[in-house]
């Protein structure tokens, strides 16, 4: 069976916190489908870059602005 997205009732609201403040945090238990949801929304718009690779985020650690594209 092929993949699909199902879309979620929070979209709206996370795309309005989005143009309202600078920065928005969405948070809930692993594996729920955080990182889906923000890529669908905000993948065409915004980079991502997964912190959670040791290396990678030891890249990141001594100097984040410059870490970020």
């Amino acid at each position: 069976m092929a993949w699909r997205y199902l879309k979620r009732s929070l979209e709206p609201v996370l795309i309005r916190a989005a143009i309202e403040f600078p920065a928005v945090v969405l948070t809930g238990p692993r594996q729920s489908g955080k990182t889906t949801l923000l890529k669908q929304l905000f993948g065409e718009i915004y980079g991502y870059i997964s912190l959670e690779p040791p290396d990678v985020r030891a890249a990141a650690r001594p100097t984040p602005a410059d870490f970020w594209p």
